[in-house]
């Protein structure tokens, strides 16, 4: 099972989730041999609730993940903490939107929630919890204490920034995750569907389940695929999604 763990269903935070994106990107997604993607939305993008209110409308959700097309989709929520930071939070349908109520107090920047607080939050779900892009220069993870970081399930090689920084980071990422005792897993990190496929995960079993993710993960019963192809296709992403953003006005 090919899996993304990093992914958006919408082009920016302003933009409007809409149904025919959605199925622009999982088409992408199938051709670039996905079985599987987590929908890890920003928790302050606009209109959250929609996004489930469409997929519950149009695509079953069996087990833990919609069907869309053939591909398993998994609820997911990226949340911004207040000492600089994102944590991914993969879950059921019930449980990601009722993290995203509570944490409407903390959507704007001056009321970022804290690491601790969203770790305690996250502990009374059963939820994959992955440190993204921890090496992205303004988004870096190293600052926060490793106790709490050790309580991720897994941290996140990220296709953008080995996009900016090169392979080089994978290599610094793994010694960094080793020292935390934490796994790594992949993550196209796209919102722009030309994105998929620049970076995935290999699982030697099939997963149903957010536990099920979570046994595969911890038992290191996977792969991670980069493409040779990585560049051109996060540079093609970046270059269509600023045009788009310009159309759009977003």
């Amino acid at each position: 099972m090919n899996i993304d763990f990093h992914t958006h269903g919408k082009l920016s935070k302003k933009a409007e989730f809409t149904l025919e994106g959605f199925q622009e990107h999982i088409q992408m997604a199938k051709e670039n041999r996905l079985d599987a993607i987590a929908l890890t939305e920003h928790f302050n993008t606009t209109n959250f609730e929609v996004i489930y209110d469409t997929l519950d409308q149009h695509y079953p959700y069996i087990e833990d993940y919609y069907v869309v097309e053939g591909v398993k989709v998994f609820p997911g929520i990226e949340v911004d903490i207040s000492e600089v930071g994102h944590i991914l939070l993969i879950g059921t349908r019930a449980d990601i939107l009722d993290i995203n109520e509570k944490l409407s107090a903390h959507r704007l920047k001056e009321n970022f929630i804290s690491f601790a607080s969203l770790l305690e939050l996250a502990d009374q779900y059963e939820l994959l919890k992955i440190g993204a892009h921890p090496f992205r220069e303004s988004k870096k993870l190293s600052h926060l204490p490793k106790e709490q970081l050790m309580q991720l399930d897994a941290l996140d090689l990220n296709a953008t920034d080995l996009y900016h920084q090169g392979l080089k980071m994978k290599d610094e990422l793994f010694q960094y995750a080793y020292s935390l005792e934490l796994p790594v897993v992949a993550g196209s990190d796209t919102h722009q569907c030309l994105q998929f496929g620049s970076i995935y995960n290999e699982f030697k079993e099939e997963a149903n389940t957010i536990a099920e993710l979570k046994q595969v993960i911890a038992r290191k019963k996977y792969d991670i695929e980069i493409s040779p192809c990585l560049q051109v296709k996060v540079q093609g992403a970046r270059m269509l999604k600023k045009k788009m953003k310009a159309v759009m006005a977003v």
